[in-house]
């Protein structure tokens, strides 16, 4: 199962020719579930409230929009939070950490255009 990074749910929702054509390619056959994570919806909440221009848009309706294109949501969970404090810090963004911690807890992969969090291994892919 895949697990969109926050970078690539918004562009999926609002920018589809921002992704590569072999993400673009996934995302639109679905062979397997597509989920987003409610970090990535606390992420783009928080980033809107404080007027950052790359994070302009209403956390509720693309939740909203993301269950209506057939995403899957993923909840936080407090295994996802003990695994998370015991990653190593390749990254400092506690969001895309979390990320990775759900991705490793929950045995998804996680799609990311962040280079960085491939050092995570094998539960992180580059898209």
């Amino acid at each position: 199962m895949l697990l969109l990074d926050t970078q690539l749910l918004l562009w999926s929702a609002f920018s589809p020719e921002r992704l590569k054509p072999r993400t673009r390619q996934v995302l639109q056959k679905r062979s397997q579930p597509v989920f987003f994570s409610h970090a990535s919806l606390w992420e783009v909440a928080i980033k809107a409230s404080l007027g950052r221009p790359d994070f302009q848009v209403n956390a509720g309706s693309l939740h909203a929009g993301l269950l209506a294109a057939g995403f899957a949501e993923l909840a936080i969970a407090a295994p996802h939070l003990f695994a998370m404090a015991s990653l190593p810090w390749h990254h400092r963004d506690p969001f895309d950490r979390l990320l990775v911690a759900q991705a490793q807890v929950e045995g998804f992969t996680l799609l990311s255009a962040d280079v960085l969090l491939k050092r995570y291994g094998r539960h992180v892919r580059a898209a």
